[in-house]
């Protein structure tokens, strides 16, 4: 956070669109504990500036990181949205590594909504050495496998690991339509 003092209004001074972008993602990332909404703000600055200027790869992340935070601290339809957008723009890029971001704060989404299947498929195929180190997924592969058992969760995450990533994509896309319906019928 230290490190974060300043860091915007020295990349705004560049007039570099990319890194500023860059310094609201930081700075999001930087106080995403300790200023939520603060974070969520500078995260969604900089995905628009990364939109605006015809930067998909830092859109991409940013959206990435938007909706892990969404979803853990806001609202689980802006986390589909941001989700849905970086999956989206990695699968056209033809990126199959970093996907398993997105796909991964999916899977700790649909573990939060109740949805441990979709959770435990997801997460079958998200799981690598880059979103293991993601703290809340652990947790969430730790809480799958204790609701569904350990025989199941492994069913379905094998399921999972099995799929090509564009049948994954197509799962993740009628998975998030469900939740959407099924959320958008309890607010009503």
């Amino acid at each position: 956070m230290d490190c974060a003092d300043g860091l915007i209004e020295a990349a705004e001074a560049t007039g570099n669109p990319m890194l500023l972008a860059l310094a609201l993602g930081a700075y999001g990332m930087a106080f995403r504990d300790a200023d939520p909404v603060g974070a969520l703000k500078a995260l969604g600055r900089g995905l628009v500036i990364a939109q605006d200027s015809g930067n998909r790869t830092h859109a991409s992340v940013l959206a990435s990181l938007l909706a892990r935070l969404e979803a853990e601290h806001g609202d689980p339809v802006a986390a589909f949205d941001h989700v849905t957008l970086a999956i989206r723009n990695f699968h056209d890029a033809g990126d199959t590594t970093t996907i398993r971001v997105p796909l991964s704060i999916l899977g700790v989404l649909f573990d939060r909504l109740g949805r441990y299947e979709p959770a435990a498929t997801i997460a079958g195929f998200a799981f690598s050495p880059m979103t293991a180190a993601l703290p809340e997924f652990s947790a969430a592969i730790t809480h799958l496998c204790d609701v569904l058992g350990e025989a199941t969760y492994e069913s379905l995450a094998h399921k999972g690991e099995t799929m090509t990533t564009t049948a994954m994509v197509t799962y993740a896309y009628d998975q998030i339509d469900q939740a959407r319906t099924e959320l958008k019928a309890v607010s009503e």
